[in-house]
């Protein structure tokens, strides 16, 4: 905890913008989830005792399988592969786009008070911001019409946007950040992805972003999309059981 407090204090100009980044996804999640309703003729509390409590308990479930990461035989090294998004997915369905971004935001949270930032916040931002890219677009299409049909139309865009979000994110912000922090030049990264994925054009960005990122993102979107709409249904009674969805 006392290595968090430290980080935060070094980095209060980041932090900021972190808490503005955060600040305004939520309020773009706001602004869909009230749209939803009146298009549904819905009026719903935004945060009810019931849902609040199923966020933290999703929020909890998806920082811990946050702390179980796979690598993958095409990208370096620091890219890995885990579930996170499940548990979070599975709840905006249940609960709205708020209740999605809510939860990316406290399973970060939780991850810093347990592990800390290895990042100076930098991938702990990433994370955040591309796990919304995914659960806000999927969430809010699916609460325009709660279907099986769209359910996997939203998953199948979102999954689309996940992937190409990630992609050029990591392209314009991610890798040059990663090289600034760690006063590592950027072709020293991306020679990590040439060393292990032979697709790859030496010393291209794009070329990495491309044949190492947007293939673990699509994996990502696809998997988790695919569990949801497995599970969804059998688990929604008892998710939502007395609250009006």
């Amino acid at each position: 905890m006392n290595g968090l407090l430290q980080s935060v204090t070094e980095n209060v100009g980041y932090v900021l913008s972190f808490f503005a980044i955060i600040v305004a996804i939520f309020l773009l999640a706001l602004f869909f989830e009230k749209i939803a309703q009146k298009k549904n003729g819905v009026q719903e509390k935004i945060f009810s005792t019931r849902k609040t409590a199923m966020i933290g308990m999703f929020s909890a479930i998806s920082m811990i399988l946050m702390l179980y990461e796979l690598p993958l035989p095409f990208a370096p090294g620091f890219y890995k592969l885990d579930f996170s998004e499940l548990p979070i997915l599975v709840g905006s369905f249940a609960f709205g786009p708020v209740a999605g971004v809510m939860m990316e935001f406290i399973k970060i949270l939780l991850k810093l008070v347990v592990k800390g930032t290895g990042t100076a916040f930098v991938g702990d931002l990433a994370n955040f911001v591309v796990g919304c890219s995914f659960i806000l677009t999927t969430s809010t299409i699916y609460a325009f019409h709660k279907s099986k049909k769209n359910a996997i139309l939203s998953c199948a865009i979102g999954t689309l946007v996940l992937t190409l979000f990630g992609t050029v994110f990591n392209a314009i912000y991610l890798l040059p950040a990663f090289a600034q922090l760690y006063g590592m030049p950027l072709d020293d990264i991306l020679g990590m992805g040439s060393s292990v994925n032979p697709l790859m054009k030496e010393g291209n960005i794009w070329s990495f972003v491309a044949v190492c990122v947007a293939p673990l993102n699509l994996i990502k979107g696809a998997s988790v999309s695919i569990m949801t709409l497995l599970i969804y249904k059998p688990l929604s009674p008892i998710i939502k059981s007395g609250h009006r969805a």
